[in-house]
């Protein structure tokens, strides 16, 4: 008799892992089936034509942070044609727009908006028209994409087992446009989020990800060093802000080379210094700004401590006064970005089906920065990467550089992995929600 009951346990068990597998495997060719369905939807001539001539007016017509109107005019426009409602301003330039039924769960998908200062050395039809104002992040490929995927969802929006929500971010670059879109709690009811970012390192049509840290916290700081000046053939009657904001500059190094553990990444760096006019003046004070980062919250702190620390101290060595300001009445420092593990194994699955393991990249720690982070602090978020790499092209310039050039074919998989992954979050959750519902 016992050992009946042992073998129908067995069956049981047997028969219940057995269609395990077959959910799965039906699950994986669902998931392929819908990549692929969404891919060449955005594949088409007219469609990818489409999201060319966008990412390139406004490439055309860069604008800084909380600037971006004429950029939030084009999305609205096109948001218009399409029949997708949106809530606009948000933090002043952005725009959130909604598709599907309303109701939970909800997904977002996240692109930003703004330019940088500086000056495009790139010669090409569409060549930034506003001197000074450059798309060198990429952030115009990612409004077009996400614009893409707009479309996709849009013509599926009957079918969506809940809501998604397109986030437009105006002020990416400096400004925390996320801190700012936050505050006006139109995403209050995100059940998590995406952001997708062009990476000029990898293989164009590749996308990257990975789990836990991925990108620094950041903060900055301004100081000033005050003394006294005089004549450069007396300087016994001075007290030398030079000579003292040379020695801070320098102590602030051994931050990093002497008290921080060397398996722990940490980076202090000054970006400008600024003491005098004349060759023969000391000078009354001395002006230098940086940035410091980490990968822990902690790590974060400890940096901010000890450069007030050091600035301060240093300077009254040599009997100046320093000051720092780490412009504390503005959302600083920008947390560390940690993709949710959960996310980042969702969106590899929707990945490995869209482009093939072969094209599946790992996205590495680096000590770059996102304010996307402000969103992980509120819900489940993650950020990956999509290659855009094609030597051909020239498209292999850093981000950030005067030279930085996309390989615009790869828009399509973007636009297809941004369809992708919310329908299949919403599937999955609303699946979820249907059997908790079931066992109550």
């Amino acid at each position: 008799m016992k050992t009946t009951k042992i073998l129908v346990l067995l069956v049981f068990q047997l028969i219940t892992i057995a269609s395990h597998v077959k959910w799965a495997d039906s699950v994986d060719s669902e998931q392929e089936s819908l990549s692929h369905e969404l891919l060449n939807s955005a594949r088409q001539p007219e469609f990818l034509e489409w999201m060319k001539r966008v990412r390139r007016t406004i490439h055309q017509y860069p604008e800084l942070g909380f600037q971006e109107h004429i950029t939030s005019q084009l999305i609205r426009t096109e948001l218009d044609l399409l029949g997708v409602d949106y809530l606009y301003p948000v933090a002043q330039t952005g725009i959130v727009a909604t598709i599907g039924s309303g109701s939970k769960p909800v997904f977002a998908l996240r692109a930003d908006m703004d330019a940088l200062a500086l000056q495009e050395l790139v010669e090409w039809e569409f060549k930034s028209k506003i001197d000074g104002k450059m798309h060198a992040c990429g952030h115009d490929t990612h409004v077009a994409m996400l614009l893409g995927a707009a479309k996709l969802l849009q013509a599926r929006k009957d079918q969506l087992k809940g809501t998604v929500k397109l986030v437009f971010q105006p002020g990416e670059e400096g400004y925390a446009g996320a801190y700012h879109m936050l505050k006006e709690g139109v995403l209050d009811d995100v059940d998590a989020i995406i952001s997708l970012h062009v990476l000029p390192t990898l293989p164009a049509g590749s996308i990257g990800s990975n789990s836990g840290p991925v990108l620094a916290g950041t903060g900055v700081f301004d100081a000033t060093i005050r003394g006294v000046g005089s004549h450069g053939a007396q300087p016994h009657l001075s007290k030398d802000p030079i000579i003292a904001a040379s020695s801070a500059i320098l102590a602030l190094q051994q931050i990093i080379s002497r008290e921080t553990d060397p398996l722990e990444a940490g980076v202090v760096s000054i970006g400008y210094l600024r003491g005098g006019e004349a060759r023969n003046v000391i000078p009354e004070k001395v002006e230098f700004g940086g940035t410091y980062r980490s990968m822990s919250p902690e790590g974060l702190t400890y940096l901010k401590t000890r450069i007030k620390e050091i600035i301060e101290k240093q300077s009254l060595v040599h009997e100046c006064l320093g000051e720092v300001d780490f412009l504390d009445n503005t959302p600083m420092p920008w947390p560390v970005m940690i993709n949710d593990k959960g996310l980042h194994e969702h969106g590899t699955e929707v990945s490995e089906a869209l482009v093939g393991k072969s094209k599946m990249e790992i996205f590495h720690l680096t000590m770059g920065s996102e304010d996307f982070s402000f969103f992980s602090q509120k819900m489940p978020a993650a950020i990956f990467v999509l290659g855009t790499r094609n030597e051909s092209l020239k498209a292999d310039k850093p981000l950030h550089s005067p030279y930085f050039f996309v390989d615009e074919e790869v828009f399509p998989v973007g636009a297809a992995f941004h369809a992708a992954i919310a329908i299949s979050y919403l599937e999955k959750h609303a699946m979820s929600t249907k059997q908790c519902l079931a066992g109550l």
